[in-house]
This record gives structure tokens, C-alpha cells and sequence, in this order.
């Protein structure tokens, strides 16, 4: 089995799993998301395109309904030995075979927890979910019972995190040593994926974030490519991953001379940036690290060019997204706890003027403060 971590690991994980369904009175919990099941398995794949469910019961058994194609992926990634499948066809129903699936485990009127809220579980088969378990048991929206277990890194994750960081750092580096005026995006773009892959890393959970001109306001990913110009600006948002553990970096590169703003912009979120990593320690909260944004940007008065979130944890991850839970936003309750991994971004575009100004690094809370765990010179990239 090709596993990333030890049995002592994934036994850790489902031990606090199990108590935490005992918690919740739960007697079994269907998990839906790709991330649960590679967090509590080792099961690796981007099958959940389709209809899958890993069977969790109270007392640790464990079963995987997937389709034929995911067989072997499931038996070679992952310590599960239950692995059953559902049969593609016209008239295909997996939430009948999942039905039938609960039967042979004794889950007829019983309280199952679902993670409803899954990339992996459409509308659709939802209510295909739903309709076929009507009258048989309680379905139960327990869809952040592993989200909120798995924010919590281990050691084992943490070193993860670390290759990923020292992967993020590497992609940086091979980007700015590229980064001129008449250089072309797309071997920017490439350059940094080499470095990633060339490392031993893996595919990001989501497509790198790259833009200059006025494209270098958007927060996503566009298809297509230019030159920079003599006067130009770029926005690169990427991540080193290392076993799907992500470590993120933000920046605006400044080719020629920068504008006033530029200068102005980079020294307001540079100064936000250093506030949110002041609030990221235990005893604070998610909400206060955004409010820490929030302040500095106001007191530079550019409220109508920050957004109304500043970061988010980072795990292993799979399509369409990194960002993991909890956020950074305003009067988010939700508790900092040494062990988390996040991400802070300080996101500041200037339509009228057409100015982007975006600085962001990954941090590790420890006991008492943040870890710094890439880029770690702010200053503004001037090329």
C-alpha cells in the first residue's frame, strides 16, 4: 500500500473521529469529502467526481462504495479492506447500493451522519441520498465533524506542511528570477510548477493565480497569457504541496518603476499582514485575525479596496480548491489552537486606478505565537 503516514497515525485520527461521532450520538457517518477520506485512510484519488461514500460505524468499521475505476486506486492507496462497488449503467442509482451498503451493517433506523456539504455528494445524488433513506434512518447534516478534526495538523502532518513551504519558496524563486519586462507568463507559470514537481511536490488543489496589467486585480485564475510591458505589475498566487498538504504564497511583482500607489499600497498591507500574524495565536479568535486586517487597511483609508476576507486554513486538499475552513472573516467565533496551519492574505485592488497590491505567506500556530513558514522577506519585489 503506497500510505503516507504510519498505522499508529491513521489509528490516531480515527480514535478522535469516533469520539467525536460519540459526541454527536451518531452511530455511523457517511463521509463524502475527498479530504476525509484521504485524511482517515490514505484513500487518494479525484474518483469523487462521481458518487463515493466511506461507511464509518461507532464502532470503526469501515466501508468504501466507489465505481470499478477506483478499485485498485482504493486498494493501493489506502488501508481499507471493504472496498464495494456500484455499477455505472442507464438506470444506475448508487444511493441504493449505499442503502443496501448500511443494510449489511446494521444501520436501519439508526442516526447516520452525512457530509452533506461535499464537492463529492452533487445536488442531485443528494437527493437521490435523501429519497432512498426516507423511511429507513435519520440522516444527519454532520458535514464539518472532519473538516474541524482535520484543521488540527499532527506532527506527521506538520512536516508535510514544511516540505510544502520549502516547495512554496522554491516556485517564488523561480518566478522572480523570471520576472522582467518582455518575460511571458506562461513560462513564469511554468517555471513555477517545475520547481514544485522537479521537488517532489504534487498538483495543487486549484489552478496558480497569475496576472499582470489590469489583470493583476483578479483574485482567480483566467485562461491566457501576455508579456509584461517595460511599466508593469504581476500577481502570483501559488502553493507548494507536498502528499496534497498545501503551503501558500501571495504577491504583487512591480517590473520598472513603481507607481506612489504601489509604494503606498505594498506599506499598508505589508503593516495588515504583520497585524493579522500578531492576532494568530491561541486565545484569539478567527474574527480578530480579520478584524486586525480590517483596522490597518481603514487607518490607510483603502476599506473600498480590501475584501471582506483575509485568509483561511491550509491541509491536504483536493480540486476545486485549497482553501480549507475555517476562514478569516468578520466576527468568525471560531478559536485559534496551536497546531492549525493558515494563511493570510492581504488583498488590496484598486479599480479607479487599476493598481493591485497583494502580499500573503503561510503560518504554523504554535503554543504562544504564529510561525512564519515561507517568504520570509516582505519587502516589495521590484523587477
Amino acid at each position: 500500500m503506497a500510505l503516507h503516514f504510519s498505522p499508529a497515525e491513521f489509528a490516531r485520527r480515527r480514535a478522535v473521529l469516533l469520539a467525536a461521532m460519540q459526541a454527536e450520538r451518531l452511530d455511523a457517518l457517511f463521509l463524502f469529502q475527498q479530504e476525509s477520506m484521504f485524511w482517515l485512510t490514505g484513500y487518494d484519488t479525484f474518483g469523487f467526481c462521481f458518487f463515493q461514500c466511506l461507511v464509518v460505524k461507532a464502532d470503526g468499521d469501515m466501508a468504501l462504495l466507489t465505481r470499478s475505476a477506483d478499485l485498485r486506486q482504493a486498494q493501493h492507496t489506502s488501508n481499507l479492506t471493504d472496498i464495494r462497488i456500484w455499477k455505472d449503467g442507464r438506470d444506475a442509482n448508487p444511493a441504493r447500493d449505499l442503502l443496501m451498503l448500511a443494510q449489511d451493517f446494521g444501520l436501519t433506523g439508526k442516526r447516520i451522519g452525512v457530509e452533506f456539504e461535499s464537492y463529492g455528494l452533487v445536488a442531485a445524488n443528494g437527493r437521490k441520498l435523501e429519497a432512498a433513506f426516507a423511511d429507513v434512518s435519520d440522516l444527519i447534516d454532520s458535514s464539518t465533524i472532519v473538516t474541524r478534526l482535520r484543521a488540527v495538523k499532527s506532527a506527521a502532518e506538520i512536516a508535510c506542511v514544511r516540505r510544502a513551504a520549502a516547495l512554496s519558496d522554491a516556485a517564488d524563486s523561480a518566478a522572480l528570477g523570471l520576472i522582467r519586462a518582455g518575460a511571458d507568463e506562461g513560462e513564469i507559470l511554468a517555471a513555477q510548477h517545475n520547481a514544485i514537481f522537479a521537488g517532489g511536490g504534487d498538483y495543487p488543489a486549484n489552478e496558480f493565480i497569475i496576472g499582470s496589467g489590469r489583470d493583476a486585480l483578479l483574485c482567480r485564475y483566467k485562461s491566457g497569457r501576455r508579456t509584461l510591458d517595460a511599466q508593469d505589475q504581476i500577481t502570483l498566487e501559488f502553493a507548494g504541496v507536498d502528499r496534497h498538504y498545501h503551503a501558500a504564497i501571495m504577491r504583487t511583482v512591480v517590473v520598472g518603476e513603481p507607481r506612489p500607489l504601489h509604494l503606498r499600497y505594498h506599506e499598508a498591507a505589508k503593516a495588515a499582514l504583520l497585524a493579522c500574524e500578531a492576532e494568530l495565536k491561541p486565545g484569539r479568535t478567527a474574527g480578530d485575525v480579520f478584524a486586525a486586517h480590517a483596522r490597518v487597511f481603514d487607518e490607510h483609508g483603502l476599506s473600498s479596496h480590501r475584501l471582506n476576507a483575509c485568509g483561511y486554513s491550509l491541509g491536504a486538499k483536493f480540486t476545486p480548491s485549497w482553501m480549507d475552513w475555517p476562514m478569516f472573516y468578520e466576527s468568525n467565533d471560531r478559536p485559534i489552537v496551536p497546531g492549525m496551519v493558515m494563511f493570510a492574505h492581504m488583498i488590496l485592488m484598486d479599480s479607479a486606478s487599476e493598481t493591485a497590491m497583494c502580499l500573503g505567506r503561510t503560518y504554523l500556530v504554535g503554543e504562544t505565537a504564529a510561525e512564519t513558514l515561507n517568504l520570509p522577506d516582505l519587502d516589495l519585489a521590484i523587477r
